[in-house]
């Protein structure tokens, strides 16, 4: 009979010696966990190439608001905001990873989501208020939040369908929200237009579904950046020649069951009861590929080119993360950076002082040259005045105090 000794091993584990080897029998980590633990979601830190991918989504709508090259605003215009969601939805499943892995996630992570859906609806329409010409995003986000509870204990797989489903079902739906709920603000953020949660919600679940995935390795950096692309030529394909056949067939479709001239139905009432005081539904909107218009053309373009974003700055990342740092302070501030561009549009509007850079040279370059500085000056502090506020705010909901995205 061999001889055998116990000993103490790490972590609290047992170890056996016989015949001169190490076999550990207790409390051994499952591959699972040892991967969970090494990549994105259990690392406690954050990721750099997550936050810069979300920076450039905030600098892209800074040019959009504020720059005049009109190449740059059909790149930038509607595909940041679904680059900002994507990265939004990624976050959103690391929190709730690492939650569940310190046995908080059952309550304090429901309770935190609302309780940060709470304050950016809040000031989502603050700036509202503001009645700067640009729509804002945030009540539609806040949304996001609560209704994306239900899929936080959902598989991958389940997650990819759903996303599937958003992508071809969402466009009709937030049409017809458009119409019959044109007169509730609150149900119109959540399914009323191409502003509204159901059409901006494929971006985010899809984030969800990346934010299960190891964001450290190449391999899944050159899968994301190479799903993006065949999406992206996809979604290209259609935009140049089908849709615009297909378009005209379907308008011409539409004018003649609706009529023309003295034939167009009357307008409806807007003091009769509901819903005989709702405008007909552009369905029209069905095909569009317009910036903002959240067709399911628009929204496979716009996810695709967000895919291909986020997997090459993964890759640059896991080469050297020294470029992605100017980026990676705006991702920080995001929530801060987002709404600094409306209170500037709105002073600068007050005052009567033209905000766009049209006719300065190099205006895009300089526009990004300040959203850097900025967002630079403002990730110095511990943490961005409004990321600050909205911390303290759900920390009253919850006792989790670690480190978070």
């Amino acid at each position: 009979m061999s001889n055998s000794i116990k000993m103490p091993g790490e972590s609290g584990s047992t170890i056996i010696i016989q015949d001169d080897e190490q076999i550990d029998i207790a409390n051994q980590k499952s591959d699972k966990v040892r991967n969970t633990q090494a990549n994105s979601r259990g690392s406690g830190r954050r990721l750099v190439a997550l936050d810069a991918a979300r920076g450039l989504a905030v600098i892209g709508m800074y040019l959009q608001h504020f720059g005049s090259n009109e190449t740059i605003s059909a790149i930038v215009s509607g595909n940041t905001t679904l680059l900002f969601l994507l990265c939004g939805g990624i976050s959103y499943s690391i929190m709730a990873q690492r939650m569940k892995d310190r046995e908080t996630e059952t309550t304090m992570f429901p309770a935190r989501m609302l309780a940060r859906a709470v304050f950016i609806d809040v000031i989502g329409y603050l700036l509202i208020l503001l009645n700067t010409p640009y729509g804002v995003i945030l009540p539609a986000y806040a949304a996001m939040f609560v209704l994306a509870l239900v899929l936080v204990r959902c598989s991958t797989r389940t997650l990819v369908i759903t996303a599937t489903i958003l992508t071809v079902a969402a466009p009709p739906m937030m049409i017809l929200g458009m119409s019959v709920l044109s007169g509730s603000y609150i149900l119109y953020d959540i399914a009323g237009g191409p502003m509204s949660t159901l059409a901006l919600a494929p971006a985010f679940v899809v984030g969800m579904a990346v934010g299960r995935l190891n964001l450290t390795k190449v391999r899944t950096a050159l899968s994301l950046a190479g799903i993006g692309g065949i999406i992206l030529a996809f979604g290209k394909m259609l935009s140049t020649f089908v849709i615009p056949g297909l378009n005209r067939s379907f308008e011409a479709w539409l004018i003649g069951k609706q009529g023309t001239g003295s034939a167009l139905p009357t307008p409806p009432d807007p003091n009769a009861i509901w819903p005989l005081n709702t405008e007909p539904p552009l369905w029209n909107l069905l095909f569009s590929t317009a910036p903002h218009s959240a067709s399911m053309f628009q929204t496979l373009i716009g996810l695709g080119g967000a895919l291909i974003v986020l997997g090459l700055v993964c890759l640059v990342a896991k080469k050297t993360s020294i470029v992605l740092r100017p980026f990676a302070a705006v991702g920080r501030v995001a929530l801060t950076m987002y709404a600094v561009q409306f209170v500037v549009i709105w002073s600068l509007e007050l005052a009567g002082i033209e905000y766009s850079v049209s006719g300065i040279p190099f205006g895009e370059l300089l526009v990004v040259a300040a959203t850097l500085v900025i967002g630079w000056l403002v990730a110095r502090l511990p943490n961005g005045p409004l990321e600050s506020l909205m911390r303290h705010f759900d920390r009253a909901f919850s006792d989790y105090r670690k480190a978070e995205y």
